[in-house]
């Protein structure tokens, strides 16, 4: 305890301001979450969407600033993993969850079930000791409903199958399968180039995800290649690495 008070006394006005600066940008996220609300409340859902892949953007690079300016010693009295948490819960289940029962995306009579398994399972996945791994991957599937909505509403499938697509991802959550966790990829491979790789592959996901949004309901089959490539690379290396994970570094 001594120790910490001894670090966090030479902490600058600046480093303590650069972490408040951070917190606030992480809560954010939150506002959003609520203008998304407010967007499918007002039918608005391509707004919505897009307000979630600001959310997701937060959520994204939040994490970043918060370890170069290493936060927990600047704003020692705050728990910013915890209020990631709370902010993730909020946009990553709880407003997907509302787009789902406001929308037609699901059988209406199954609209209510969908939200459920949705919210619960997702509250497992979020409050699990080991949500994420020591060698920075998610433990089950890491609640991407936000995300698994935009492509439910992009594909315009039955609504059955789409029901069905939800169930199988809220069962996933509690199979102790690895998720690469996009913004932590020490672990993914030994050396800093398929790292590198993924980290682009990822921004190259974004803005072809962001593109089909911003040309909906039109479609293109190149970004949809993309957004779809980089759903079955996920899928494929979070496989991989679930069998074969690398040595943890004492």
């Amino acid at each position: 305890m001594k120790q910490n008070n001894s670090l966090s006394s030479k902490v600058t006005i600046r480093q303590r301001f650069a972490g408040w600066l951070v917190h606030i940008f992480t809560a954010s996220g939150a506002y959003v979450g609520i203008l998304s609300l407010y967007a499918i409340y007002q039918n608005k859902y391509l707004t919505a969407l897009w307000l979630m892949g600001i959310a997701i953007v937060i959520d994204a690079v939040d994490g970043l600033f918060a370890r170069a300016i290493q936060i927990k010693l600047a704003v020692p009295r705050i728990d910013g993993a915890l209020l990631d948490n709370i902010v993730d819960f909020f946009n990553y289940t709880i407003v997907p969850a509302f787009f789902l029962l406001v929308t037609e995306l699901v059988p209406p009579d199954w609209r209510f079930f969908a939200v459920i398994i949705i919210v619960f399972s997702s509250a497992y996945q979020f409050t699990q000791v080991d949500a994420k791994t020591s060698d920075h991957f998610f433990k089950g599937f890491p609640s991407y409903w936000n995300i698994v909505v935009f492509y439910l509403f992009f594909w315009q499938m039955s609504q059955w199958t789409n029901l069905i697509i939800l169930s199988v991802l809220a069962i996933l959550s509690f199979v102790p399968i690895k998720y690469v966790y996009p913004s932590r990829l020490d672990y993914l491979a030994e050396t800093n180039l398929p790292r590198l790789a993924m980290l682009v592959a990822t921004i190259c996901w974004g803005i072809a995800t962001g593109a089909l949004l911003w040309i909906y309901p039109a479609s293109n089959h190149v970004l949809v290649s993309i957004s779809m490539g980089y759903m079955i690379l996920y899928a494929g290396i979070s496989l991989y690495r679930t069998w074969t994970p690398l040595l943890i570094k004492n």
